[in-house]
């Protein structure tokens, strides 16, 4: 006898390259929004732990978006791993591209 889980994926099946497309749009999104956190960042002036937990509490609100737009509040069935791929995927991926803008942009404001 099929499990539950088994009879949900005969009926509705994951597709790989429909996967790996809403990743590699979650990262473009994450990647972008990182960049934009780092001007804001930089353009407030934030320094040291500001500015990381800025960075943290505006990735949060970008999962949560995420969350509620792109994955219609359920992620399985559009992420093989719904943790890994939408809340945490690319959030320290992104961290470098927010320290770059933030540091260029706290540079050009504060000179």
């Amino acid at each position: 006898m099929a499990t539950v889980d088994e009879r949900e994926l005969q009926i509705n099946p994951i597709v790989a390259t429909s996967v790996q497309h809403n990743t590699q749009v979650t990262s473009n999104i994450r990647n972008l929004t990182a960049s934009l956190f780092g001007v804001a960042a930089g353009t407030l002036g934030l320094e040291s732990y500001p500015g990381f937990i800025f960075y943290l509490v505006a990735s949060s609100v970008v999962s949560v978006l995420l969350f509620a737009l792109k994955a219609e509040g359920q992620p399985g069935k559009y992420f093989y791993k719904p943790l890994g791929d939408m809340w945490l995927g690319d959030v320290f991926g992104g961290l470098s591209g927010f320290v770059l803008t933030w540091t260029l942009f706290y540079g050009l404001v504060r000179a």
